[in-house]
């Protein structure tokens, strides 16, 4: 019997799936990319896949965009089926919205290397950050947003930091959202920081936007961490796949 695979929605041309592509092939994962900017169609059903995917994108989730109404639903259906739903910035909002959560401004955009702190406020808290990111509490990420979403009801906060109070939540165990990204490689974080020059020297100076300059300094090395990071966060989200 043929495996299903993993679907993975990208939203924009220059956000794929970076190191999950090569994570997912490292662990004989196949997977399917549907470029929704190039206007590919979107499956009707998540049925025939073993998980779902959300990259990021500069667009809003409140935009009225004709996909996102479609994409809400695969997201409602994976999650009622119990198929993990894996998503990042935008794809994070994306989930939120299709748990009936709001998705606002951020009290500021935040661009570029950040920590973010796993919380232990509660005991649920203190077993999912250890189940999706192990003994780490404090870990630099990557960030490019200016929205943030709210918690679902029933998701475990996870992630925080001073910029941005939601960073990442889990949702029965399987699910995983981020407002951060996780998933760049040095190329990807190259291709942004120079398509993105204008909007950062817009709002240079400002405490939670770096300077293209900062944000490609050892930019190898810091990739090579939110790998090892992401590593062990897509070890732990493969777990629930449903492969057959």
């Amino acid at each position: 019997m043929n495996k299903k695979l993993v679907l993975i929605m990208r939203f924009y041309e220059t956000e794929g799936p970076g190191y999950l592509a090569d994570f997912l092939s490292q662990n004989a994962i196949q997977y399917q990319l549907i470029k929704v900017d190039q206007m590919e169609n979107i499956p009707r059903s998540i049925s025939e896949y073993a998980g779902l995917v959300l990259m990021g994108g500069p667009m809003s989730v409140n935009d009225d965009l004709p996909w996102i109404k479609e994409v809400v639903k695969l997201i409602q259906e994976a999650i009622r089926s119990d198929i993990p739903v894996l998503g990042h910035c935008l794809g994070g909002q994306l989930i939120s919205k299709a748990l009936g959560a709001t998705i606002k401004k951020n009290s500021c955009k935040e661009i570029g290397w950040f920590e973010v702190q796993s919380l232990s406020h509660t005991s649920q808290q203190i077993e999912a950050s250890k189940k999706w990111f192990g003994d780490l509490s404090e870990f630099e990420v990557f960030h490019w947003h200016g929205e943030t979403f709210e918690l679902p009801q029933n998701a475990i906060h996870l992630l925080t930091n001073k910029n941005c109070h939601h960073q990442a939540y889990s949702y029965f165990d399987t699910h995983i959202a981020f407002q951060c990204h996780i998933e760049m490689t040095p190329s990807m974080v190259e291709s942004w920081t120079k398509a993105g020059a204008t909007e950062m020297e817009s709002e240079k100076n400002k405490e939670a936007i770096q300077s293209p300059v900062a944000i490609l300094e050892n930019v190898s090395n810091k990739c090579d961490q939110l790998n090892k990071l992401a590593y062990r966060v897509y070890k732990q989200w493969i777990k629930g796949l449903r492969l057959n």
